[in-house]
């Protein structure tokens, strides 16, 4: 018996299941919020220099706020006041006489900066004085959070495959939720950046192993719709933090309010299922057969006693006995196994690079930055809702190739059109944004389809890394306009172009059973399960009853 067939008997998509998708959709909340976060906390305000040591010399005694900051610091071109620069001495002549301010002698803030607090009540620019020359310390909070998530994308999956899904995601519950609060309360930027970095590298684990999990817990029919939900959860994630951001406007108060999801994810880990698959794979058939009785009784399948027995669970799944730790490495021994991770990993990466690039670059919306950021994710809901059709209609494979190809023709048309009709530009943004929001939610469930059991999580792990260090690079592509105005959406149109081109490569999995061994993917057992091959008989009949 397969694995899918006991599914089947014990229902694959019953009470059992729902309350674990329930429980991880909690918890996968929390990262876009982590992951958009920089948007609000590092927000840097208007912002001038501070003349109050002027008025404690007695020189501004009977002069109104705006009169003293005429004669201390010099207009710009549009007539804001300069952010970075303050006049040497206060030029008292430019109260009659509003001549050219440019001969003016000028010099840098001498005692701080005042900011304007209408938007932010605080932001780590006002929190300390990350501007002007400091600006590109502010900018790093955001990239060495990214970094951190890459490295602890590939750990985590290590972790979950050598010592099982749920005490991993417990280790990310915690952890992250430690390290983020101990951030928010940071005495120095210093601090606060290495806290970034392990808030990061631990809160990555909640979505490669709740993704896992949640897919290896139902049957066949309904992978596709866990998947949307998974994505959903990410996109919700997106459009609440900015209804969180507009309520909470301090820095650190934001930052364990989008955090405080995880304690109750936390709490409720403990109805958390291991995962059954990954239980028999490792030969630990008695907790396999207790989990499972679970699953049958919350179900209401109490007839299947038989079937779910260690002595039935231990002839599902025959695996390499004088091999149980897998690693890494073993994504690159064999040779099926390697063209599968590298097509996964340059898809994964040229989906992050493509998403993350055309979210960076839509403007034009005239919003302010609560509404775009709730813009934003809001666009992302029709387009992964209408994945749950697609990925039945045409597979998994067709998905993943024609979304990113109609995102790298979005990125073409605006290639071609006048920089002057920026509301066509915004409305083609808009819907590259979709096609690759929808490649994103595809792939993922993709990838936890096409590799095996034993390395499935470190296959997550390793396609999350470069999905995060796509992430890492988009910004770096955007700042490609310095050398030629176009040569970001040519790159951005190229990246999307090539993934669209190895995600046809891919074998499709729309129906088929989960591949559990190393063996069933390089079909050395001798009654190999033919994954990628053919469709499962009893799935072909299920669908043309439909």
């Amino acid at each position: 018996m397969k694995f899918e067939d006991l599914l089947t008997e014990i229902n694959g998509f019953g009470r059992f299941q729902m309350i674990n998708i329930c429980i991880s959709f909690i918890g996968r909340f929390t990262l876009p919020c982590h992951f958009l976060l920089s948007n609000f906390i590092t927000a840097i305000p208007s912002h001038h220099c501070n003349i109050s040591h002027l008025d404690a010399d007695g020189i501004f005694w009977n002069l109104t706020q705006k009169e003293r900051l005429t004669v201390s610091i010099p207009t710009q071109e549009d007539g804001t006041l300069a952010s970075c620069l303050m006049f040497s001495h206060p030029q008292f002549h430019l109260l009659s006489n509003s001549s050219n301010t440019t001969d003016l002698p000028v010099v840098q803030c001498q005692n701080g900066w005042e900011y304007d607090n209408s938007t932010f009540t605080s932001t780590l620019a006002t929190q300390w004085d990350l501007v002007c020359d400091n600006t590109g310390l502010n900018k790093a909070a955001a990239t060495v959070f990214f970094v951190g998530s890459m490295f602890g994308a590939v750990l985590f999956g290590d972790l979950s495959d050598r010592f099982g899904r749920k005490p991993t995601l417990l280790l990310s519950y915690l952890s992250g939720m430690g390290f983020a609060v101990a951030s928010a309360f940071s005495s120095s930027f210093i601090m606060f950046a290495v806290l970034r970095f392990f808030t990061g590298f631990t809160i990555t684990g909640i979505i490669t192993i709740s993704s896992v999990l949640n897919v290896e817990w139902v049957d066949i029919q309904h992978r596709r719709m866990v998947r949307v939900i998974d994505s959903l959860g990410w996109t919700f994630g997106i459009t609440g933090l900015s209804l969180i951001a507009f309520c909470v406007r301090d820095w650190r108060w934001l930052t364990v309010a989008v955090t405080s999801p995880v304690l109750l994810s936390t709490i409720l880990w403990w109805w958390v299922p291991e995962s059954a698959r990954w239980l028999i794979v490792h030969g630990k058939t008695q907790k396999a057969h207790y989990y499972l009785q679970r699953c049958a009784v919350m179900n209401r399948r109490d007839n299947v006693s038989a079937s779910i027995q260690p002595e039935a669970l231990s002839s599902i799944i025959v695996t390499d006995t004088e091999k149980k730790m897998f690693s890494y490495l073993d994504l690159i021994r064999t040779p099926k196994m390697r063209r599968l991770s590298l097509f996964t990993g340059t898809i994964w990466l040229c989906v992050a690079i493509a998403t993350y690039g055309i979210s960076l670059n839509i403007t034009g919306f005239g919003f302010d930055i609560y509404m775009t950021q709730f813009v934003y994710g809001a666009i992302e809901i029709p387009a992964k809702l209408s994945i749950y059709y697609l990925l039945e209609k045409i597979g998994r494979r067709k998905t993943s190739t024609f979304t990113l190809l109609l995102a790298g023709i979005s990125l073409m048309i605006n290639i071609f059109m006048p920089r002057d009709q920026w509301v066509g530009r915004t409305v083609v943004a808009i819907l590259g944004k979709g096609f690759s929001a929808a490649a994103f939610a595809t792939i993922v469930l993709y990838s936890s389809e096409l590799y095996p059991t034993v390395l499935r999580q470190n296959g997550l792990g390793y396609n999350s890394f470069l999905g995060r260090l796509g992430v890492a690079l988009a910004p770096v592509v955007l700042l490609l306009d310095s050398v030629w105005g176009y040569l970001p959406q040519i790159t951005l149109c190229s990246v999307a172009l090539v993934g669209s081109f190895v995600a046809w490569q891919l074998p499709e999995t729309r129906g088929k059973c989960l591949p559990e061994t190393i063996e069933d993917i390089e079909g050395t057992k001798k009654n190999p399960i033919k994954h990628y091959e053919k469709q499962d008989e009893a799935e072909k009949v299920t669908t043309n009853e439909k």
